[in-house]
Order: structure tokens, then C-alpha cells, then sequence
């Protein structure tokens, strides 16, 4: 496939990795834009033989690392507990259970949510993720398996309980 046809079908992944990351829908275009402005500078490095998304991921994770993280200002970034993908789509109760998912995963250690969020949210396989963020596949194994070990056992403790009042 061409450079533009792989671009085009990794802009949905981008866009909700880029999301994860800001938790903002503007800051997350903006994110998925200087990514795109800059992968389409760098387009002959990228190697043909491999496939384009895991290189766009790792764009997008190095400017979001530029813009915010070298600032500090990820504490200042909103989070957006109304944004649950498609409105029209979903129940109260999944925005809710989303919404609840997305206040868990900020809990959890920064490798483990970089992890979770390229597989998750980014669509990357986990040999991909492993690439983007420079460890060993099993690596990626192991944090997405502790990450959602985690997020189950909160979602657990979180559950109501109830009583019998006979």
C-alpha cells in the first residue's frame, strides 16, 4: 500500500491515541495534525518494508512528549468526562462505565498506560507498541496484561454491592 493510503487508514487510531493522551478533543487534533505535517516531511525515512502506523505512533508520542510532557502541562490538561466516541451510539450506562474505565487508567503507572493506551487506543499489535516505545514485545505483554489485571480489580471494587434485608 502507498504512504498516503496507510496515512489515511491510521488517522482514526491516530486521532484516539492522540485523544488518550491530551484528553482533549482540539489538543488531540492539533496533536494528530503536527504529527501528520511531520511524518509527511519525513516521508523517505520511513522504511517501505514496514508498515507505516507503528512510525506515525511514534511520531505522534514523540511531539506529544515535545509539546506537553517536557512542560509539565499534562496535570493542566482537562479531562473530558462527557466524550465517550459517538453519542448517538451509546447508552448513558456505557458513557458512564467509559467515563469510569478512562478516571482508572489515569491510575496507572506511565508505562503501564502508554501500553495499554498504543494497543487499545492506538490499534497497534503488540510487536508494533513494542517498536513505538522501544522495549521487547513480552515487555508490552506483561504492562498491558497488569494494566487491565488493575483496571479489572478496580472495576471490582468499584461494583456496588448489595444486601439482603431479609
Amino acid at each position: 500500500m502507498s504512504f498516503d493510503h496507510q496515512l489515511k487508514e491510521a488517522l482514526p487510531h491516530l486521532w484516539r491515541y492522540g485523544f488518550s493522551l491530551t484528553r482533549d478533543r482540539v489538543q488531540a487534533d492539533d496533536l494528530v495534525q503536527d504529527s501528520v505535517e511531520r511524518a509527511l516531511r519525513k516521508r523517505k525515512l520511513w522504511d517501505q518494508s514496514q508498515p507505516l502506523k507503528p512510525w506515525v505512533m511514534k511520531i505522534l508520542l514523540n511531539v506529544f512528549r515535545d509539546r506537553f510532557r517536557a512542560r509539565n502541562r499534562l496535570a493542566e490538561v482537562p479531562f473530558e468526562p462527557e466524550y465517550s466516541g459517538s453519542v448517538e451510539d451509546r447508552s448513558v450506562e456505557d458513557r458512564s462505565e467509559l467515563n469510569a474505565v478512562v478516571a482508572r487508567m489515569q491510575t496507572l503507572p506511565e508505562t503501564q498506560l502508554q501500553a495499554l493506551q498504543l494497543v487499545a487506543f492506538g490499534g497497534l499489535t503488540y510487536a508494533e507498541c513494542a517498536e513505538v516505545l522501544g522495549v521487547p514485545t513480552g515487555t508490552i505483554l506483561s504492562r498491558v496484561a497488569r494494566a487491565r489485571a488493575k483496571l479489572n480489580e478496580d472495576a471490582a471494587k468499584a461494583a456496588p454491592t448489595l444486601r439482603s434485608v431479609t
